[in-house]
């Protein structure tokens, strides 16, 4: 049996599950001015996902770029979130006049 798919399919589980209160605290903490962090994490694991050998570890590093990349759009929609009241503001944070 292969169970490479099911390894991939549960790293995947699992990174999409932290990456959620990841952007979460991210845009309660330090607002949407974090999503370049974001993206260079992001295309830096796309790209080494690229050179390495192991298909496994390619395929879940390749995953978690992708993940963080679509973490930008999450970050913006979180702050659209706070906005109307789903989620709370943070009341250090720097509001926009």
């Amino acid at each position: 049996m292969n169970y490479l798919g099911m390894c991939v399919g549960i790293g995947t589980f699992i990174i999409i599950g932290v990456l959620h209160p990841v952007v979460i605290k991210s845009e309660y903490y330090l607002g949407t001015k974090i999503w370049p962090l974001f993206l260079i994490a992001g295309l830096a694991c796309i790209v080494l996902s690229l050179f390495l050998d192991h298909l496994a570890i390619a395929a879940l590093l390749s995953v978690l770029g992708f993940s963080l990349l679509w973490s930008i759009k999450e970050l913006f929609e979180q702050e659209q979130r706070v906005k109307k009241g789903w989620f709370p503001s943070n009341p250090r944070k720097n509001k926009k006049a």
